[in-house]
């Protein structure tokens, strides 16, 4: 059978068939209908009948979801999409799709997919970031996700920021119910929220880095403290796990500038005096996650 790969994220559900040997045979990408759990489960049937209708293939179904299981009950938790907490998802799914599947958290598929044929191939350890609409991780480990038996490796948005300033205490509140998550700082809309603060002025990231490029004194500032503050959590995962390679994903991974300023920033922050490791953007973008989750069926 040929792979399907379902990303079920927060502002858009994507279904890809990929061949055993990574080829696309073909993709379809929806709108989430956003707080309508029902109505995302009948999109997910149908982009999978859509992708067997086009390739005249039946195909087995790995779902990245934005959020994990709970190892025991399988109940949705940690989800940024709140709208899947508490439910379960994949008994859910099994019901409405009536074949096995898999279901994996998005940013575990995000670090597979790097880590099998992506910008993380090659590496024994890859800690995959995203840095969208939320921010979180995944860890791959000789190619496979690495999940822990709480099922919360890599939740790695959900950590305070580290070594908060003054000014940064207690920080923003976190829809998980925690005050200072690094989501809250280091996030896409994080960042656009910290430009709104200081200028009442609504603008996209990609808008605000416009700014910076020009010279715009206090977009320049407000990208500092991003930076800054993106650093100071990837250091902590350096001191903890020192991955092989750091493979960025979410929309802030398509900002130039961020390569250039994180190595010298997270150095100064780790317990060693070197820091050697790559940072690089996700090879297949904001397509990985759908393709690690084809890839939870690669093996059997």
């Amino acid at each position: 059978m040929m792979l399907i790969g379902i990303d079920w994220g927060g502002t858009k559900i994507e279904g890809v068939a990929l061949s055993h040997d990574g080829e696309e045979l073909a993709r379809f990408r929806e709108d989430t209908p956003r707080h309508d759990y029902d109505g995302c489960i009948a999109m997910i049937r149908d982009i999978i009948d859509r992708l067997e209708a086009a390739t005249g293939q039946r195909g087995s179904v790995g779902i990245g979801i934005p959020g994990s299981l709970e190892p025991k009950s399988r109940l949705g938790k940690g989800a940024s999409s709140t709208w899947l907490l508490n439910r379960p998802v994949e008994a859910d799914l099994h019901a409405r799709l009536g074949r096995p599947l898999r279901v994996e958290n998005d940013a575990d598929c995000l670090a597979a997919s790097e880590a099998v044929d992506g910008a993380g191939a090659g590496y024994n350890v890859v800690f995959a970031v995203i840095l969208g609409s939320g921010a979180g991780a995944g860890i791959a480990v000789g190619g496979k996700a690495h999940h822990g038996p709480n099922n919360s490796a890599g939740e790695w948005g959900h950590n305070p920021l580290p070594m908060p300033h003054a000014s940064e205490l207690p920080g923003q509140s976190c829809y998980c119910g925690k005050h200072g998550c690094l989501e809250t700082w280091v996030s896409g809309r994080a960042f656009e929220a910290e430009y709104t603060r200081h200028t009442g002025t609504e603008l996209k990231a990609r808008e605000v880095m416009e700014k910076v490029r020009a010279g715009d004194r206090l977009a320049g500032l407000i990208w500092d403290r991003y930076c800054d503050r993106t650093a100071r959590g990837l250091s902590v995962v350096v001191n903890t796990l020192d991955p092989d390679v750091f493979v960025m994903g979410g929309g802030m991974s398509n900002i130039p500038e961020l390569y250039d300023e994180l190595p010298g920033r997270i150095a100064k922050y780790t317990f060693s005096t070197v820091f050697h490791t790559p940072i690089v953007p996700s090879r297949h973008g904001d397509s990985s996650g759908v393709r690690g989750a084809a890839w939870l069926w690669k093996d059997g």
